[in-house]
């Protein structure tokens, strides 16, 4: 199930839109704290943004600059400006389509089922995941984490992503070799135990101490908190 953000001021076009997405079967839910999207957005993890661009506090090309720092989940953009140079700016700015409102609940259904379509290949894989603050980007093999980012080898971004897919659970080392196995290189029980020790010293001189923790004679985990 496709979780999808609505950031939109009008409270009545927010609720429609959520309520109808929810009906073709996705999960869709409205942006509580307009003055904190990227904050939300973060916690929520959406596979979709719908944004509006005139909102209180800030405007939607803000947020979506916001985003794109830590994420390139598709962004749509939905707007009472029809003007030409508004749609020019939201496409800059990060966004991957526009509807214009008054807009039919049909043909926005019908945008959002193409831009997951391009972006996940019906996959619906997460393209971020958080976790203490820190913000996994697996698209682009990289961890956010206040001001700082953090480039991750392919291993690095496979073990953190499978760990923080199970987090609060403890995931044994096969299943980490069986997850670095699917891709182009072989991996034993010592290039393992490498990959693991080099990620957490990048982790603690991000600040993140502790993130991974070892469940002796059992693998590795994240917990949940």
């Amino acid at each position: 199930m496709f979780k999808i953000m609505i950031v939109e001021d009008d409270q009545t076009i927010a609720a429609l839109l959520a309520d109808h997405l929810c009906r073709w079967g996705y999960e869709a839910y409205c942006c509580a704290r307009l003055e904190d999207v990227l904050g939300e957005f973060v916690r929520t993890s959406p596979q979709l943004v719908i944004l509006d661009i005139a909102l209180p506090f800030f405007n939607g090309y803000h947020w979506c600059a916001k985003i794109r720092q830590l994420s390139t989940v598709p962004i749509l953009f939905l707007s009472s400006r029809n003007a030409g140079m508004d749609q020019v700016m939201a496409m800059s700015m990060g966004g991957d389509d526009y509807i214009t409102k008054p807009f039919d609940l049909e043909v926005a259904l019908a945008k959002i089922g193409a831009l997951l379509r391009r972006s996940y290949d019906f996959t619906g894989t997460q393209t971020t995941m958080e976790h203490r603050g820190a913000v996994l980007d697996i698209g682009r093999s990289m961890l956010v984490y206040g001001d700082s980012r953090l480039e991750l080898t392919k291993n690095e971004n496979r073990i953190l992503q499978l760990l923080m897919e199970r987090k609060g659970n403890t995931v044994s080392r096969d299943a980490l070799m069986n997850r670095l196995w699917d891709s182009d290189c072989f991996v034993d029980d010592n290039t393992l135990t490498v990959n693991v020790t080099r990620l957490r010293k990048k982790l603690e001189d991000l600040g993140l101490t502790d993130f991974i923790r070892t469940q002796r004679g059992q693998g590795y985990r994240v917990d949940q908190s």
